[in-house]
Formats: C-alpha cells, sequence, structure tokens
C-alpha cells in the first residue's frame, strides 16, 4: 500500500530552487489528511540505530519471549544488505502458546463494551504518536524506506486509522428489533468472531499490522499476528505499545518463516484468518482454512490498469502517475505501473514518464529528497531483475532497467513501452519500480485490455470527459477506481479487490463487520 496521489514526484535538484514536493505538505493519501507530530530527529536517530544490533522476540500474553527451541533468524537491511539484528523463527509449540494466550483473553475481551474498546484504541493511537521516531527508526531500518516520507505518509495515516475504528467500534448497526411473526419479536446481534490469525506482508509491516488489529480488536477479538519473515521490527514494537492499554493475550505477535505462518493459518483455534500477500499465499491460506470451515479474510496482489485518455492533462498525469508508480520502490499492489495511452498521446505520454523515472530519486533512509529506497530483500531484486530480463524483442526499453550500485536492493526507476497484452510483465504483477506503458486505439479496447489480468484491486482514468469517466468507472472490474489521481486511501472509505486479488475489505466500516458474526435472535413474546 501506498499513497501519493494528487502530489509531484521528489526530483534531484537540476538547479534554482531545491526540488519542492507536495507528497509532503498536502495529503488526500493514506494519512486522510492527518498531520505528522513528530519531531526531524529521524536521521540522526536512523544513523545510530543502524550501528546496534536489533534483537526482537514474540509478543505472548502481554510479554515479550523467546522462540521455545531458541531458533533465530538474521534481519537485512535493505540498504546495505548487511545483518542489522534478528528475529526467533517459531514453531508450533509457539503458536499453540500464542493462540492459547488469545482464547483465553477473549472470555474478557468479547465482553468490553464499545466504549471500552474505544478508549483502549484511542490510547493505543496516543502512544504510537508519542512513540513515534521510535518506529520510523525501527520501519526505515527494517525496510530502507525513506525517513521523511514515513514521517510524513505511513505513520500519521496510521493512528489516524486506529482511531477511526476506535469510533466504528460504537457505531456496529443491524435491523431494528421487531415482529416479523405475528407474537416474536427479532433482533439481530453482531458479535465479534472470536479469536484471529492474521499475516501481513514485508511491502508496509506497520501500516499492514493497524490494518488488520484494529478492526479486529475494535469488534472484540483477540488477535494472533504473524509479521513477514524479513519485516517484523515494527510489528513487534507495536505489541509492546500496546501491551500498556489492551488485557494481555488480546494481541500477540509471533515472528518467524513461512512454517511459522503455515502454523498460524492451520491451527484450529483461530475462528477466521486474514492475510495481505501474493496471490499464491492468499490461495494457500484459503485452502488451510477450508479444512475447518475457517473465515478468510484476503486481500492479494492487483496489477491496476492506469488509463490516460487523449484528452487527459498529460502533464499532471505523467507527474502523478510516476509518483504513484514509484512510491515504495513500487512495492504496491495498487502502484500505478500499468499505463494504457491513448493512440495520439502514446508516444508521447511514454516519452513524459521517461523523463519522470530519471527525475527521480532513490537512495537510503536518510538521503534528502528521495522518492523511494531499495527493493525490501534479496529475493525481491532477482524477481524484478528477471521480469527486465524476459522482456520480449518488441519492447522498449525507455529509462533506467537496471540496478543502481552494488551495495544493498536498489533498483532504477524504469520504463517500458509497446509491451503487448500477453506479455508476462503485463500479466503478471513485477513489484517494484516498473512503469509499462501499452497504447490502445478506443475506450472499448483500453477497457478490454484493464480487465484482461487475473486481479482486481485498483484502477485509474485520466480523462476531461465526465461522461467517459462514468463508464469506465462502472464497467472497470476492480475493487477501487480513482479518477484523474491514483492511490489516494482514506479510512472512511474500503479497500479490497476482486478476482484474483481476494475478498474482505480494509478499512472503512465494511472492514470492522468483516471482524464480526450476524446472530438473530427470537423471541416468542406470547408466554
Amino acid at each position: 500500500m501506498a499513497t501519493a496521489g494528487g502530489r509531484e514526484a521528489t526530483r534531484r535538484d537540476q538547479g534554482g530552487d531545491p526540488p519542492g514536493t507536495k507528497l509532503r505538505k498536502s495529503s488526500p493519501g493514506r494519512l486522510s489528511g492527518a498531520e505528522s507530530v513528530v519531531d526531524a530527529l529521524g536521521a540522526c536517530r536512523y544513523r545510530v540505530g543502524v550501528t546496534e544490533k536489533r534483537t526482537v522476540s514474540n509478543f505472548i500474553n502481554g510479554e515479550p519471549v523467546e522462540a521455545a527451541d531458541g531458533r533465530r533468524a538474521d534481519l537485512i537491511d535493505p540498504s546495505t544488505g548487511e545483518v542489522f539484528g534478528s528475529a526467533p523463527v517459531s514453531g508450533e509449540v509457539d503458536v499453540d502458546a500464542a493462540y492459547s494466550a488469545a482464547a483465553t483473553a477473549f472470555e474478557q475481551w468479547r465482553d468490553s463494551t464499545p466504549s471500552d474498546r474505544q478508549r483502549a484504541l484511542l490510547k493505543f493511537a496516543d502512544a504510537i504518536e508519542t512513540r513515534a521516531e521510535e518506529i520510523i527508526t525501527a520501519e526505515c531500518q527494517n525496510t530502507g524506506k525513506p525517513i521523511e516520507l514515513t514521517r510524513s505518509e505511513e505513520v500519521p495515516p496510521a493512528v489516524d486509522q486506529i482511531r477511526f475504528f476506535a469510533g466504528a467500534a460504537r457505531l456496529l448497526e443491524g435491523r431494528s428489533a421487531g415482529e416479523y411473526m405475528a407474537g416474536h419479536t427479532s433482533y439481530v446481534r453482531r458479535e465479534p468472531v472470536g479469536v484471529v490469525g492474521q499475516v501481513t506482508p514485508w511491502n508496509y509491516p506497520m501500516m499492514m499490522a493497524v490494518w488488520k488489529i484494529a478492526p479486529a480488536l475494535a469488534a472484540g477479538n483477540c488477535v494472533v499476528l504473524k509479521p513477514s519473515d524479513t519485516t517484523p521490527v515494527s510489528t513487534a514494537l507495536l505489541a509492546e505499545i500496546a501491551a500498556d492499554f489492551f488485557p494481555p493475550g488480546v494481541f500477540n505477535v509471533i515472528c518467524g518463516d513461512r512454517d511459522t505462518g503455515r502454523a498460524v493459518v492451520s491451527h484450529k483455534t483461530p475462528a477466521m484468518v486474514s492475510i495481505t500477500g501474493s496471490t499464491r499465499a492468499g490461495s494457500e491460506v484459503a485452502q488451510a482454512a477450508a479444512k475447518d470451515l475457517k473465515r478468510t479474510h484476503l486481500e492479494l496482489g492487483g496489477k491496476a490498469p492506469v488509463i490516460v485518455f487523449d484528452d487527459a492533462d498529460l502533464a499532471n498525469a505523467a507527474e502523478n502517475i510516476a509518483v504513484a508508480g514509484y512510491f515504495n520502490a513500487g512495492q504496491d499492489c495498487t502502484a500505478a505501473t500499468r499505463v494504457l495511452a491513448g493512440p495520439r498521446v502514446a508516444n508521447d505520454f511514454a516519452d513524459a514518464l521517461a523523463e519522470q523515472a530519471r527525475n527521480t530519486k532513490v537512495g537510503a533512509p536518510n538521503d534528502a529528497d528521495i522518492l523511494y529506497g531499495p527493493l525490501n530483500n534479496a529475493n525481491q531484486l532477482e524477481r524484478v531483475g528477471g521480469m527486465l530480463e524476459r522482456l520480449p524483442d518488441h519492447a522498449k526499453l525507455l529509462a533506467g532497467g537496471s540496478r543502481q550500485g552494488d551495495r544493498g536492493y536498489f533498483w532504477q526507476p524504469t520504463v517500458v513501452s509497446d509491451l503487448q497484452q500477453d506479455d508476462e510483465a503485463i500479466q503478471q504483477e513485477i513489484f517494484g519500480p516498473v512503469i509499462t506503458v501499452q497504447r490502445f486505439t478506443d475506450e472499448d479496447e483500453a477497457l478490454r485490455w484493464a480487465n484482461g489480468v487475473e486481479y482486481g484491486l485498483a484502477s485509474s482514468v485520466w480523462t476531461k470527459d465526465h461522461g467517459r469517466a462514468m463508464r469506465m468507472s462502472r464497467a472497470l472490474d476492480f475493487g477501487c477506481v480513482w479518477i484523474n489521481t491514483h492511490i489516494p486511501v482514506v479510512a472512511e472509505m474500503p479497500h479490497g479487490g476482486f478476482k484474483h486479488s481476494g475478498y474482505g475489505k480494509d478499512l472503512s466500516i465494511y472492514g470492522l463487520e468483516d471482524y464480526t458474526r450476524v446472530k438473530h435472535v427470537m423471541h416468542n413474546i406470547d408466554v
């Protein structure tokens, strides 16, 4: 997930005034207009932090604990490729302990009132704000994200989203009580599902943890969450912070590898499992959950079409699509990386995107004015490189296309044109800073190509024609359609897709309802 829409890209200084960026000043992006309250010490603290080895622990029943068998795995700083710490590799014994704690806590937490849960969540949000600099340091060391953009574009919206669910906890609705059969009064109860197993990805470890735990806890559930094996640091820190405000066992964090994740989703205890990750991972989770008929909530991959018609404001579109494509190194399932351009503007627009790529700055977390940092891990670097190496002969590389430097996992901002609909780079998620461009002939072809992938998460349409925008938004088979912008997210609106992008909604009241079950109660009033 990312933020960005409607703002300028961060640029290399080309003389004159320093490159400015609305990205840090505006904000209908993922931060919902919320403002950062932290100071400017991040870069200094990051430099101090990287000289010290971090030791991450599981967090079970309100306490940090090690894996039962003592296994640990190295954590790699993607900016340097060097080890900066370690985390537990948990086994079934650890997963059992976490679920036992969650099940015990649920006996109390499910009976808490909405106002109780609201107060706890609001205190949690306040504490995250107070300790924001610590969280930023952890997140940037673990992911390589730019410090300044993490400060402005990730922590404030995460705090805002927790506060949204704190309020939403008191607003769940059902049908009014009434006599739908003579002599009988019926009403509907919305109840927490129970204990929930959750798995989060490495591209937005802190924010995706918030998207999972905030609605689940607001609805009265207890959680066992497994972060990605490469990025557990900020999630473990969130659990430590939460321990001051929630009863022990309400929120548990289990670190580990894929086998740990399989143990979390296949365990008998959870009534529901939720994952943000790849389509492959989502399919495995759904199959594992099916054995016990667990409910599943799957937010999976994407291949967002970005449809630029001939009448669009091309300069504005190129600038904002570059930001929405390259933000977080393109490691975002909604990233604006699949451009479909109209017949009269396709060549010029591809050239404009290439110029944007050449002017986009990439660097380490504490570098000034960067738009993105490294890819998250060595496997992802290899994946992006492999996709570029396998480009067909008819593809044209207009910018980038190579690894940047020989230290860390950096990849150049890249633009590829002249691709065809059945090419791998069009059909499969690259998940890197690579924007592809196709030329369509008319509206029907644009729509056919846009929908002609297995994914259905997000899309955008760029045009001045209101009727066309309405037609496209109705016909596009994606969970979100942006018009003349791409990637803004607000807490009040749902996020989630169709087809191989999964099902269920994050954020909004729909996200809260996904973590509840509906019970009908009928009274015979004639006895």
